[in-house]
């Protein structure tokens, strides 16, 4: 089986537009299916950027699925939706795609009396040999109100999340024979997990509480496909337990990160063999310089790039210009973009710091006007943003 999760299709990198990035990924996952002899392709969550992706994005996914059937008709394909994609939209499809063995689940659906239907949540998957081998719970992103409502928690989202994938764990134990294994899919936040600014910029749920415990996961499923923290990662000590992480970097702060793929065996019931198979960077991310410096040391540093090559643009690296300033500089962009004028770089974000920033620094006598809202004046308010982002 191969994991991978979260592609972000249609995403605008500091709006640049990555369609090539993206296609090199698939290019290369494409490659790496038939190399690997990948029997499963588990994709987590978040195909796409926005609920409403492009045109362009959408064939751009589709093309790869066909791609990926006609290099190997005998690979499924087990995709779930995750918190930007339209879990109705990416469900439109299922018919025409099931007997090319896709299987896509975005929606928790019910009976006319209104009880999950659990069937749909698990996929059976099977060898070379058509024999069922192996039983997968495909579990969509939940959102308020799809899980199980458990009475008397203070973390009705959590506590909920967690019932359904033990009610959907204890139905494919009716279905399980001996020697089966089962998996998991999910695309949601487990406790302990370390996120990037991608993932703090989310929309979280109810304020915060909607991280789940690993003990929503039965002890004995062989393997748990995570989507949704952008970081590859184990989680709680358990290396079965795994985030795929974004095969892109979507920030600056992943400069560091390396971008990388699942692969993993199931034989007798058993998991073996797991490891990580890293993805090529089709796009570098550069940063000028590595700390905060002051503007001409910066522009001196910006001259010294080398000069534009015949090299295609989609290939020049994202730039991160960092500059540390006394005041505001309201020439800033146009001074960077002069100096960058003829290089081969795409400047996507400049991060200003302000040495002398208050931030933070409130005496007792402002806490004590701050602590009535309605005593503060537009000028009162302004007057402290001010002063605590340039000092």
């Amino acid at each position: 089986m191969l994991h991978t999760a979260d592609w972000h299709l249609g995403q605008l990198f500091y709006d640049y537009e990555r369609s090539f990035e993206h296609q090199c990924f698939l290019d290369w996952l494409l490659e790496t299916l038939l190399s690997e002899q990948i029997d499963v392709l588990l994709i987590s969550g978040d195909i796409f950027d926005i609920a409403n992706p492009s045109a362009s994005s959408v064939t751009q996914f589709y093309n790869f699925l066909a791609r990926a059937v006609q290099a190997d008709p005998q690979l499924q394909i087990v995709i779930i939706a995750g918190n930007h994609d339209s879990a109705a939209r990416l469900e439109t499809p299922r018919p025409l795609l099931a007997p090319f063995r896709i299987h896509i689940v975005g929606l928790l659906q019910r009976s006319t009396e209104g009880v999950i239907i659990y069937d749909d949540l698990i996929v059976p998957l099977k060898d070379r040999n058509g024999e069922v081998c192996l039983w997968c719970m495909a579990i969509p992103f939940l959102r308020l109100g799809d899980y199980p409502a458990v009475p008397g928690t203070d973390y009705p989202y959590a506590e909920g999340v967690s019932a359904l994938y033990q009610e959907v764990y204890a139905h494919v134990l009716a279905k399980k024979q001996p020697g089966q294994a089962v998996i998991a899919m999910g695309h949601l936040h487990v406790q302990h997990a370390e996120v990037t600014d991608m993932d703090k910029a989310e929309r979280q749920i109810m304020g915060g509480v909607e991280c789940i415990s690993d003990k929503a996961f039965h002890p004995d499923i062989q393997y748990v496909a995570l989507g949704h923290i952008h970081k590859a990662q184990r989680i709680g000590g358990f290396d079965h337990i795994r985030y795929s992480g974004s095969p892109l970097p979507m920030s600056f702060s992943e400069r560091g990160y390396k971008h990388q793929v699942l692969v993993l065996e199931i034989e007798a019931g058993q998991r073996k063999n797991l490891r990580a198979i890293e993805i090529p960077v089709a796009v570098a991310l550069n940063r000028v310089p590595q700390v905060h410096r002051p503007l001409e040391e910066v522009l001196t540093l910006l001259h010294q790039l080398p000069e534009e090559t015949e090299t295609e643009k989609h290939f020049w690296p994202y730039l991160e210009v960092r500059v540390l300033l006394e005041m505001p500089e309201p020439a800033l962009r146009f001074k960077i973009e002069t100096a960058l004028s003829g290089k081969s770089v795409r400047l996507a974000k400049i991060d200003v710091k302000y040495p002398s920033a208050l931030a933070g620094a409130v005496t007792a006598e402002e806490g004590a006007v701050a602590n009535s809202l309605e005593q503060l004046t537009p000028l009162d308010l302004l007057q402290k943003v001010y002063q605590t982002k340039y000092g």
